[in-house]
């Protein structure tokens, strides 16, 4: 029998920008929770520790829900999910965090509706307006220039590293998207952390402190927000939001994702927030509402 959101697509894709929206919610404290937990933990200990403990929890749901395995040809898009949104972008963004601050590093966060959108066309077959491109394009070329008005030479590897980590992200959520479609929206994530079990789990027991005795309260907390929110529950509502709202659309709400990253680096890690960074957010929020009018 068929939903009420599949009869109605006006309906189905409300649906997907409320999901997508509680997504980028989530999303927005990864980077600040990142930031205070390379503090104290190693970077690549970090990167393989949120995944082993997101992987586990969410093998424990596929267990509990008793899916069944994909297919043999949803593998090899689950595998570039895996290295795109469970180990590039965390790692990159790990790496980059002992450069810049968190409120430098979640400017960059600006491009990545754009490289979504890209990757949406190329693997998601999503064919959204000229005029779409255009505003997109400008909020982009606000966060690349606000960045070199900051001057990339203080931190080019910190620089570096988030457009990296923006392009291995972007297609990670295309693909993700896509197979959202057919099997699933939080089934996909959770089979894209168990494809990386593997390598995680044994990275991090080797990779583990040798001690544990000197990290912080608000270390483990962090490690604890990035695993279970970040790598987890967040992706649950985003991938369902791209699957039903579209890939180019729904991408556009991380447009959201400085602002409330910023307002979190404020106030938890007490970094200073420029006027130029508010201005810069701003315009990249009237972006949004461009970009979401020419979507489809």
């Amino acid at each position: 029998m068929e939903t009420t959101s599949q009869r109605n697509p006006a309906a189905r894709g409300n649906r997907g920008w409320i999901n997508g929206f509680i997504g980028v919610l989530i999303f927005s404290g990864s980077l600040p929770a990142t930031r205070l937990a390379v503090l104290e933990f190693d970077p690549v200990f970090l990167t393989v520790a949120r995944a082993s403990i997101a992987a586990l929890l969410g093998l424990c749901l596929l267990r509990l829900f008793k899916q069944q395995r994909p297919t043999r040809s949803q593998w090899a898009p689950l595998l570039v999910v895996a290295l795109g949104v469970v180990i590039g972008f965390p790692l990159l963004t790990a790496l980059a965090l002992q450069y810049v601050t968190s409120a430098h590093s979640i400017v960059f966060i600006g491009l990545l509706p754009l490289a979504t959108a890209l990757f949406g066309v190329l693997r998601g077959g999503e064919r959204p307006r000229p005029v779409f491109w255009l505003f997109s394009l400008l909020g982009s070329l606000l966060v690349v220039g606000y960045a070199l008005s900051q001057g990339l030479n203080a931190a080019p590897a910190g620089d570096l590293l988030m457009l990296l980590a923006v392009l291995v992200c972007g297609l990670g959520y295309a693909e993700g998207a896509k197979l959202s479609r057919t099997l699933g929206g939080w089934q996909v994530i959770c089979w894209a952390l168990a494809v990386s079990l593997p390598v995680v789990l044994p990275s991090a027991v080797i990779l583990a402190p040798t001690s544990f005795s000197g990290i912080s309260l608000p270390a483990w907390l962090s490690l604890g927000y990035v695993s279970l929110f970040s790598m987890l529950i967040g992706f649950v509502f985003w991938y369902r939001g791209l699957a039903q709202g579209g890939i180019a659309a729904v991408g556009q709400l991380q447009l959201l994702q400085p602002f409330f990253g910023l307002a979190l680096a404020a106030t938890l890690l007490h970094e200073q927030v420029s006027v130029g960074m508010l201005a810069v957010t701003v315009a990249v929020l009237a972006c949004v509402a461009g970009a979401k009018k020419f979507a489809r």
